[in-house]
């Protein structure tokens, strides 16, 4: 059967399920992890990085473009994922010593599993470092671990947070501290799971301290902005305050102070917006990773849930109200931009109607002055026309016509006088009908007819 043309696509979205699958993991295993933000300038760095060991160690290097790389380098085996904002590395190696009583015998933090890794390479890594943590991986068959014994000998004497998963058949505990040599500890007691699930369930507890890192990211941001907004909220009111009683004069300077706080709020928004959002983001897979634990408290203990949520929610929290609050005001800054804006168009309209006035009594200045002088003209070249007729009469007589040149120069004066006046009236109406065009013409011209 031939099947229709496939989408470009479609096996890269249907492999994507697949990505990243978790690593088999059996007890006794020691795990060192490591999550460091990436450097935006250099996105390509943590591929070179993991290319550079894989050719150092004769191992075959990930793709061009790859996302994750896992491979066996003898002494331990790695693990590399790139996200958006972070890449992190999984190291396991064997656990030494005496595993046979494991709360007995060597613990798995003593010798941990990024200690069978090049040193140089290790601190030459790109990025910033969020999370590091080693993972003790140990078989168990016991119901209660004792969890004194525990917290003494692998976390320092420190309260543990924890509890029984995957249906029982594990236990997992930590401190949530940063012990020496800038790693935290997580101890994952196995008491029959698969290699498959095991490795699933150390991810989830890495993952979970991963997320919950890149969530805090946020709360140093809302504890900056949290000032910002009050001084913004004080001047906004001090301006809306004026406002009400100000002058056409004081428009200007309130505008201006409005326009500057509207662009320090605006520039704060852009920078947090991210921030917060992602932070909604990891915070959501912080509670589904840990609803997939399956956990089930063990008495006088703290579960993994309750202590992360303790300190994680009031911090989301606090994130959600400065990113609420923010919000706020940019829309009370718009709406005050708004009101006053509008302000100020009326008092321009305002200014433009006294302007238009004071054209229009000019013009009608002009044209008194405009009749004013045309009664003189029509004075002046009656004078001149009827001095022209006197000279004609006097030729005439003159000349032996029986005329007299001062009842001719009388009588013309009237005449004259009438017909300058209906000439200057007729050159008035005309020059009015080329200004005003009338109905059906622009401009005075007929507008082009169809056909």
């Amino acid at each position: 059967m031939i099947l229709p043309a496939s989408h470009p696509q479609r096996l890269e979205l249907n492999d994507e399920v697949h990505a990243r699958p978790p690593e088999a993991m059996a007890p006794p295993l020691r795990v060192s992890y490591l999550a460091l933000l990436n450097d935006p300038a250099r996105r390509d760095a943590a591929w070179e990085a993991v290319v550079a060991l894989a050719q150092r160690m004769a191992v075959a290097p990930p793709l061009p473009g790859a996302s994750h790389f896992s491979a066996d380098f003898g002494p331990f085996r790695l693990k590399w994922e790139s996200h958006t904002e972070f890449h992190r590395i999984m190291i396991f190696a064997p656990l030494k010593g005496d595993v046979s009583a494991p709360l007995a015998g060597d613990d798995p933090f003593t010798e941990p599993a990024i200690a069978t890794v090049p040193a140089d390479w290790v601190e030459a890594l790109p990025g910033r470092l969020l999370v590091a943590a080693h993972v003790g991986l140990l078989s168990s068959a016991a119901a209660a671990p004792d969890l004194d014994t525990i917290s003494d000998r692998l976390f320092a004497g420190n309260v543990l947070a924890g509890g029984q998963m995957a249906g029982g058949l594990a236990h997992a505990f930590t401190d949530f501290r940063i012990h020496t040599g800038g790693f935290s500890r997580m101890l994952v007691l196995d008491g029959g799971m698969s290699p498959r699930q095991a490795g699933r369930y150390v991810q989830r507890l890495l993952e979970i301290d991963t997320y919950r890192m890149l969530a805090l990211l946020a709360l140093p941001m809302a504890r900056e902005i949290g000032p910002f907004l009050t001084r913004s909220e004080q001047e906004l009111a001090r301006i809306i305050s004026a406002l009400v009683k100000a002058s056409d004069a004081d428009e200007p300077e309130l505008l201006e102070r409005l326009t500057n706080l509207a662009a320090e709020v605006e520039a704060r928004e852009a920078e947090s917006l991210y921030r917060f959002s992602a932070a909604d983001a990891y915070y959501e897979l912080v509670q589904r990773r840990i609803a997939e634990l399956r956990e089930v408290r063990i008495e006088g203990v703290q579960t993994l849930q309750e202590f992360t949520e303790r300190r994680l929610a009031p911090a989301m929290n606090t994130c959600r109200a400065i990113a609420a609050r923010q919000d706020a005001l940019s829309r009370r800054v718009a709406r005050a931009t708004a009101l006053l804006s509008t302000r100020v168009d009326l008092t321009r309209e305002r200014q433009n109607q006294e302007v238009l006035a004071s054209m229009n009594r000019r013009a009608q200045q002009q044209l008194r002055l405009q009749e004013t002088v045309e009664g003189l003209s029509i004075a002046a070249v009656t004078y001149y026309v009827v001095g022209l007729v006197g000279y004609v009469a006097k030729g005439l007589k003159a000349g032996g016509a029986k005329l007299d040149p001062d009842l001719v120069t009388g009588v013309a004066i009237p005449v004259v006088a009438v017909v300058v006046a209906l000439g200057l009236r007729q050159v008035r109406r005309f020059l009015k009908r080329r200004r005003k065009p009338r109905a059906g013409e622009w401009g005075g011209f007929k507008p082009p007819q169809p056909g």
